[in-house]
C-alpha cells in the first residue's frame, strides 16, 4: 500500500502529495517541524512534543493551523491510513503560501500543515549493538537553535561530514569550544569522576523531549548530574559519551574523531540511561 500523507486538509498518497511553489517553507525555510515516536499506537512523550511545537510556532509568530486536539486526530488518522502502530510521525507547519516577499504575508494567510509517518526498526534490545561513532564539528547554525525550525542546512552539512568519515553523528562546538549538541541530538558525557553532564537549556540548543524525559527518570537513580557548559577538551577526555533524541533514544558513542571513548565500549552510566529510557518508552506505550 502506498504511504499516505496529510497535506492541508487532504489525505493523499505520497506520490500525489504536494505544496505550492510559493510556500514559505520552500522559499524561506519559514516553518517548524516536530517528530514523535509512536509505539503500540501511543505517542511517546506526546505532551512534551506538542508543547515544544506550540513554543516554536509562538517564537516565530506562526498561527497554529488547528487546535491541539484536532492535530492529534490528524496524526492518529495518518497512522491508521498507513496501517502503522509503531513508527515516526513527522509534522511540518509553515507560514503558508504567499507571493515571495521577505516580510510576513498579510494576516489571515493559512498556515501549511503536512503530516507523514514512516515505519522504523523496533526499539533496540541492547545498547551494545546500538553504539556508534561520532565526529566533532564547528557549530555554524543560527542564534536561535531552541526553535525547531526547518532551516537545517548547517545540520545537514555536519551530518554529511560525519557520514563521509564513517560516523553516525556530528557533535557541535561553538566559537568558545564549548559543546552545544549533536547535529540532530542532545549530547551527554560522563567525566572521570562518574558525573553525568549535559549543557543547560538556552537559545544555543534545542530543548530535547527525550532529554526532558531522561532528566525526569534520573530522579529515580543515584547518578550525579550537572547541567553546565563543557568543552571540546572535556568531551575528548570523557569516560562515556551518548546522544539522545526521539529517533535514537539513548545511543552510546564509543568512538569520537576516530579515537576510542573511555574503554571503547558502552559504559555503566550509559547502560543505565539506556535502561531508564527503555523503561520510560515501555510505560508510555502501555498507557
Amino acid at each position: 500500500m502506498s504511504r499516505i500523507a496529510y497535506v492541508n486538509g487532504q489525505y493523499r498518497p505520497h506520490s500525489d502529495a504536494a505544496i505550492h511553489i510559493e510556500d514559505r517553507g520552500f522559499q524561506f525555510a519559514d516553518g517548524v517541524y516536530e517528530v514523535v515516536y509512536m509505539r503500540n499506537g501511543r505517542l511517546i512523550d506526546r505532551d512534551l512534543h506538542m508543547d515544544r511545537l506550540d513554543r516554536s510556532l509562538r517564537e516565530l509568530s506562526i498561527t497554529q493551523p488547528m487546535s491541539r486536539g484536532a492535530l492529534l486526530c490528524v496524526m492518529a488518522e495518518v497512522a491508521r491510513q498507513n496501517r502503522l502502530r509503531d513508527g515516526l510521525i513527522y509534522m511540518q507547519i509553515t507560514r503558508g503560501t504567499a507571493a515571495r516577499n521577505h516580510v510576513f504575508p498579510k494576516p489571515g494567510t493559512p498556515a501549511t500543515l503536512v503530516v507523514t509517518m514512516r515505519r522504523t526498526p523496533a526499539f533496540p534490545k541492547s545498547p551494545d549493538a546500538w553504539a556508534v561513532s561520532a565526529i566533532t564539528h564547528a557549530d555554524e547554525r543560527w542564534a536561535r537553535c531552541d526553535i525547531k525550525s526547518v532551516a537545517l542546512l548547517p545540520n545537514v552539512l555536519a551530518r554529511e561530514a560525519a557520514r563521509t568519515q564513517g560516523a553516525a553523528e556530528a557533535i557541535l562546538f561553538d566559537a568558545n569550544k564549548n559543546i552545544t549538541e549533536g547535529a540532530a541530538t542532545t549530547a551527554w558525557m560522563v567525566d572521570a569522576a562518574g558525573t553525568l553532564i549535559t549543557r543547560p537549556l538556552s537559545h544555543a540548543i534545542l530543548p530535547g523531549c527525550t532529554r526532558a524525559a531522561l532528566l525526569a527518570e534520573l530522579a529515580t537513580s543515584n547518578v550525579t548530574l550537572e547541567e553546565r557548559l563543557f568543552t571540546l577538551q572535556d568531551l575528548r577526555a570523557a569516560r562515556e559519551i551518548f546522544i539522545t533524541a526521539a529517533t535514537t533514544f539513548v545511543k552510546p558513542v564509543t568512538k569520537l574523531d576516530g579515537v576510542a571513548v573511555g574503554e571503547g565500549r558502552v559504559g555503566a552510566v550509559t547502560r543505565l540511561m539506556f535502561d531508564l529510557i527503555a523503561r520510560h518508552v515501555q510505560a508510555e506505550a502501555a498507557g
